[in-house]
């Protein structure tokens, strides 16, 4: 049923749902890591996203990166 109904949908409208749950996706992530690390300032939980997310070593780089333009 869910598919006949993405077949359905125009282009931009497909796009539209994907983002949609793609936003879903990231908020429930931070509310994951918010709930595990109350205490976390809001850099350092968007610091924890990207380390889950994309992996140590980018997180590391966004950290120095921060960390230069202060």
């Amino acid at each position: 049923m869910q598919l006949d109904l993405l077949r359905q949908m125009t282009p931009q409208e497909r796009v539209e749902k994907m983002c949609g749950f793609s936003q879903q996706l990231r908020n429930m992530a931070f509310a994951a890591i918010r709930r595990r690390h109350p205490d976390l300032a809001e850099e350092e939980l968007r610091s924890r996203f990207i380390e889950l997310t994309y992996g140590k070593s980018l997180a590391d780089e966004v950290r120095r990166s921060q960390g230069a333009t202060r």
